[in-house]
């Protein structure tokens, strides 16, 4: 082979590598939940580039994706209480990035988003909330504190990065500090278990003393009617009465009954007052009265 059809061969590879090359490096795709920063020998771009297939100056410009999607990482932080106890807080916190702040952050901001803004500003948020409590209100409302916590963090990130939420998975104590807040609780418990009893004591005296100042209203009422209404006892005599005349009725003055009624109640009424009184013998029957 000549040198010119070498040369000619060698031009030639090196065009379809330089096509190649260029080809590869004039495009890029920008994958879902994404956006890209244009960065172009050093400057960066207004504007984001939104995800799929686009095309760039090859060599001198690079496209940087960044995720827009909900993110969760897993933090702990170490806080002080009122009561200067050591606490530490197992925490999930979830974020995402918002179109409007793609390019800024990449401008301002080294690396993560998370690891350069979010993290630092929510551990911040949590000693805030934590110096203000003791140590046992935070093992107590633990919801108070996150919400505090979530409402500073997001004051001081400014929309930035949109913390969704904060988890809070775990509270760890010292094990001095449990045992003493275990024993609070314990006595505590003891105490209003002590205050519920003298509670109930106390309800069913007062109700023994309503039912016995009602007896004796009752009581009262029924004396006043009887004595306003001495035909009252008479009606309840009826009232109880089981159908059967009673053999002697009043004082002195007894009352007849014929003999065979008499024969007829005696197997019953072994015990009763009867008082007989023999009328003559054409007369047997009860007088009216």
């Amino acid at each position: 082979m000549s040198s010119q059809s070498m040369a000619r061969a060698v031009g030639i590879a090196l065009l379809v590598f330089i096509a190649v090359l260029m080809a590869s490096s004039g495009t890029y795709v920008i994958q879902p939940g994404h956006r890209g920063v244009e960065v172009t020998l050093g400057k960066v771009s207004p504007a984001f580039k939104p995800e799929g297939f686009g095309l760039k100056t090859p060599l001198i410009t690079k496209i940087h994706s960044v995720p827009i999607r909900q993110q969760m990482m897993e933090e702990r932080a170490e806080c002080y209480s009122s009561d200067l106890q050591q606490i530490q807080i197992d925490l999930r916190i979830l974020y995402r990035v918002p179109e409007s702040s793609v390019v800024k952050l990449f401008q301002e901001y080294y690396g993560d988003p998370f690891s350069s803004l979010v993290a630092p500003r929510v551990h911040e948020a949590l000693k805030e909330v934590a110096a203000l409590q003791s140590a046992e209100l935070i093992v107590k409302n633990r919801d108070q504190i996150k919400a505090k916590a979530l409402e500073i963090a997001r004051k001081k990130i400014d929309n930035l990065v949109l913390v969704e939420d904060l988890v809070i998975q775990n509270i760890s104590l010292t094990k001095e500090l449990e045992h003493a807040i275990e024993a609070k609780m314990v006595q505590e418990q003891e105490a209003s278990k002590s205050k519920f009893l003298q509670q109930r004591a106390q309800i069913e005296a007062d109700t023994g003393v309503i039912q016995a100042k009602g007896e004796a209203e009752s009581i009262r009422i029924r004396g006043k009617a009887l004595k306003d209404n001495p035909a009252f006892v008479d009606l309840k005599i009826v009232d109880k009465w089981d159908g059967i005349i009673p053999l002697v009725i009043g004082g002195g003055e007894g009352l007849m009954l014929p003999l065979q009624d008499l024969e007829k109640l005696r197997p019953h009424k072994t015990n009763a007052n009867i008082h007989i009184q023999s009328p003559p013998a054409a007369q047997r029957r009860v007088p009216a009265r």
